[in-house]
């Protein structure tokens, strides 16, 4: 018999759960070290510099420092690497070459034959703050329960006759029912207890079973910005720079995460629920979009109280985004008893396309994310040698979403229980070999804006619909070089950046229960987990005339 579970939302209260998670707003806010190749190849260290175009993103304040106008281009060749490992088996490698124009832009400026404001300028770019195409994988030799348990443990509040997704199922009067409960039931992966008196729910996993798990997962996706900015110096020693801020943000996850279980706990037959001890095998798949658009304001300022010396201060508003989720799921699955001869008779259970699929679901959401403050110093030793150096600080804790009715407390606790500030150090330098050629260097260090306790398996995970795995990401490292060459109007800018960041990814919630004899023998759930290391090369090259 199959089993097709169909819901259809348009709101995030339909879900029966949070329609959006901590995890969600940290992917939606991070940025990584992309612009021009002259600012790449210096960490970032711009702040109290200015005159570059990636400046427009950064500190506007910079804008206020050219003198005559601007166009430019990047292209940027990403080499990135991503590796599972520490899940019990051998470590599992995907590459990946990608390649896009990240920045381009314009810059004017108008001299105002006044001493007190010289100069007006303007700009506008456009730069891209993070790619998200990745691909991981992973292979789980010996798994100590079941994602089958995971569900199971918070389902039983829920009859089984509102998780029933048959022909009859109506969405908008079981809306209540989570979206990952009925899914499980629907393709017999947890449960009645029957030990219990007619509450609760077991998984596939008792004690006596033993099996194994993969992963497979495929990040695609952008943070766009487009950048509209006015500035302007008064005397030449205090720049100023405002600046219009315009995200756009596309996001798609697609995961398979399977199991395979012997000596599972599984239904007899589908027309009973008495349980026996048989052999499961069974996958899930989800299929995750984000896709929205917010604005920011950034305001800066730049002080110069002598050549050689400059100070930078920047302060960027949360970005204010509307965002639009769709998601959707299914489960395909194969259960069997053990008969007299040991074999086990897979998919006896079902005559035909043994699955259960959510079908698609929507809703809208807002979503604010962090705020900025940036500090720099910079100076210009003999006309040839310049050192900068950026601090910047993010407050992660600080996001929230918010529906029509207002901000969704429960998922702000959960940003706040997950997430901590995130301190970011730039360090770079540029020499002037001749008056054409220049080299450069610089190193970028970017703190875990995810608490300890997370990222080591200690809270609670609150997930998305029937997504149920997390990843906590690590510092991140950057260290770049670079050349520079000039000829008149005409330059050309080139950049190697080597990144590595480290993350925790886990399949479900790890967490203590002692409910019933059908979870672990030291009543503990321990969720498939790795660490993932995520390394990239960048090749960027920038083009541009000043004129």
């Amino acid at each position: 018999m199959k089993k097709t579970l169909i819901i259809a939302f348009s709101v995030a209260s339909a879900l029966g759960m949070n329609a959006q998670s901590a995890m969600d707003a940290f992917t939606a806010s991070e940025s990584q070290l992309r612009g021009t190749a002259r600012y790449v190849s210096m960490g970032g260290a711009f702040g109290a510099l200015g005159g570059d175009l990636s400046t427009l993103t950064q500190n506007p304040a910079g804008l206020g420092v050219y003198r005559s106008s601007e166009f430019g281009a990047t292209l940027d060749i990403d080499f990135h690497n991503s590796k599972m490992e520490d899940t019990g088996s051998s470590p599992m490698r995907n590459s990946r070459t990608s390649a896009a124009c990240n920045n381009f832009g314009y810059a004017g400026s108008m001299r105002l034959n006044s001493s007190i404001m010289p100069y007006f300028a303007w700009g506008a770019t456009y730069n891209r703050l993070n790619s998200f195409d990745r691909r991981y994988r992973g292979y789980f030799p010996s798994i100590q329960t079941s994602w089958s348990n995971y569900v199971a443990s918070f389902s039983g509040n829920y009859a089984k006759e509102d998780l029933w997704g048959d022909e009859n199922y109506d969405p908008f009067f079981q809306s209540n029912v989570p979206w990952i409960s009925a899914l499980a039931y629907n393709s017999f992966l947890i449960n009645p207890n029957p030990d219990g008196d007619g509450d609760g729910y077991v998984g596939l996993f008792q004690p006596g079973s033993f099996g194994d798990a993969s992963v497979e997962v495929r990040e695609q996706g952008y943070v766009d910005e487009y950048s509209i900015n006015f500035g302007g110096n008064f005397s030449n020693i205090v720049y100023w720079g405002i600046g219009l801020g315009i995200r756009d943000i596309n996001y798609r996850l697609s995961s398979y995460y399977d199991e395979i279980i012997e000596n599972a706990l599984v239904p007899e037959s589908s027309q009973t629920t008495d349980l026996t001890t048989g052999k499961a095998e069974w996958g899930i798949e989800n299929s995750q979009s984000v896709s929205g658009s917010g604005f920011n304001l950034k305001l800066g300022l730049i002080f110069k109280p002598i050549n050689e010396f400059r100070l930078g201060l920047a302060v960027h508003t949360p970005t204010w985004y509307n965002l639009s989720y769709s998601t959707n799921a299914w489960v395909d699955y194969g259960l069997g008893q053990i008969e007299n001869d040991g074999y086990y008779t897979l998919d006896s259970m079902v005559d035909d396309n043994p699955y259960a699929t959510t079908g698609n679901g929507y809703w809208d959401m807002k979503f604010k994310s962090p705020w900025r403050l940036m500090v720099s110093a910079a100076g210009v030793l003999g006309g040839r040698f310049i050192i900068s150096a950026d601090y910047v600080y993010e407050a992660y804790p600080d996001m929230s979403f918010s529906d029509d009715l207002g901000k969704l407390t429960d998922i702000s606790n959960d940003i706040k229980q997950y997430y901590q500030p995130s301190n970011e150090f730039r360090l770079g330098a540029e020499f002037r070999v001749s008056p054409a050629w220049s080299i450069r260097a610089g190193y970028n260090y970017r703190s875990a804006a995810s608490k300890e306790s997370a990222r080591t398996g200690m809270d609670y995970l609150y997930t998305t619909g029937t997504q149920s795995m997390a990843e906590f990401k690590g510092d991140r490292n950057s260290i770049s070089v670079g050349l520079g060459f000039r000829t008149g109007g005409f330059y050309l800018d080139a950049a190697y950046v080597y990144s590595d960041q480290n993350s925790r990814w886990y399949a479900y919630s790890s967490f203590p229960s002692a409910d019933d004899g059908y979870r672990l023998a030291n009543n503990a759930l321990s969720s498939p987990s790795g660490s993932i290391k995520t390394n990239h090369n960048n090749l960027v090259i920038s083009a541009g005339f000043k004129f």
